[in-house]
């Protein structure tokens, strides 16, 4: 099974419980082997209340639409392969993995989100699917507003095998991630992954914080930090689009990360993100496991939403 099979795979078993819009048999569209009137209705609803956003589920309905009356959606077969291809227009261009060059050294990842969105456990995650491509790593606690942030993090870090510095809770964050990447450049360490305080969008005296901690990392290398990585909740809807709107907004995102796609029959706000802020999707969590964290793959992902060859459906 190809990388792309086994995501699609995954993600289809991980996704896929119920009647949700990814399981959505597309054959009912039609009748007697001609597309209902209101199947783009249908596929339009079924993408709202799956938390897509009114800008994604627009252009793809308004795509599918042209196609219908262009005569080229009579099948079930073309139905899916318009709605992949229309899926992938918007996610395709997100498709961009993280990858660390080896000239820089250390590569620091600042990790944002706010608490509960799974930001520690995608660090741990990170942090072991670096480590086994070979990559060192040491974890920053700079999640010291948060008392149990510290604990936490200490517990992934010893699963995945890694080093971690902290000061314990109440300590200055953007000392504590000082420390780490100036420990990283005297050790030789590929990559510092920085927690920072699990904080509310809204709560503006924490994103200067971030600003904060940005200006100090900067004294020990002027391009640092070179990933800013939101954490958001996938099962979060409309509030982890406007999670990813004003953390943008105020520190400059270089790369998301969605998680809890495994506990939502939703789904659809990568979408939305997606549409509104075209930034790298670096991973989706996919589960609780050390390994369940994948690159994000918009091929596999389109695939998974629309079925098909890959899984053994007929088209």
């Amino acid at each position: 099974m190809s990388d792309n099979a086994g995501f699609v795979a995954k993600l289809r078993k991980k996704i896929n419980k119920g009647d949700s819009w990814l399981t959505y048999d597309l054959g009912r569209l039609f009748t007697d082997e001609k597309l209902n009137d209101d199947a783009i209705e249908i596929i339009e609803e079924r993408l709202l209340i799956a938390d897509a956003g009114v800008e994604a589920t627009t252009q793809l309905c308004d795509t599918l639409r042209n196609e219908v009356m262009a005569g080229r959606i009579k099948t079930e077969a073309q139905l899916r392969k318009e709605l992949k291809k229309a899926l992938l227009a918007i996610i395709g261009p997100c498709a961009k993995p993280l990858l660390v060059p080896s000239y820089i050294k250390p590569y620091v990842i600042f990790v944002a989100g706010i608490n509960g969105a799974g930001k520690t456990t995608t660090i741990g995650k990170m942090a072991a699917k670096m480590k086994k491509e070979g990559k060192s790593v040491l974890l920053a606690a700079g999640d010291t507003f948060r008392a149990a942030a510290v604990e936490q993090l200490t517990t992934w870090s010893e699963r995945a095998g890694v080093p971690i510095l902290s000061q314990g809770a109440g300590a200055d964050s953007a000392s504590v991630i000082f420390d780490a990447v100036q420990a990283a450049k005297a050790r030789g360490i590929d990559v510092v992954i920085a927690d920072t305080a699990g904080r509310l969008h809204t709560q503006s005296h924490l994103m200067d914080e971030l600003r904060k901690i940005r200006r100090v990392v900067q004294k020990l290398d002027a391009y640092a930090p070179h990933e800013v990585m939101l954490v958001v909740d996938g099962t979060a809807g409309g509030n982890a689009l406007n999670q990813a709107v004003q953390f943008h907004e105020a520190i400059g995102l270089t790369g998301l990360t969605i998680t809890k796609l495994d506990g939502t029959a939703k789904g659809g706000v990568l979408l939305a993100i997606a549409k509104r802020l075209a930034l790298p999707v670096r991973y989706v969590g996919l589960g609780e496991a050390i390994d369940d964290l994948d690159v994000f793959d918009a091929e596999a992902y389109a695939e998974a939403l629309v079925g098909g060859a890959a899984l053994g459906e007929p088209r």
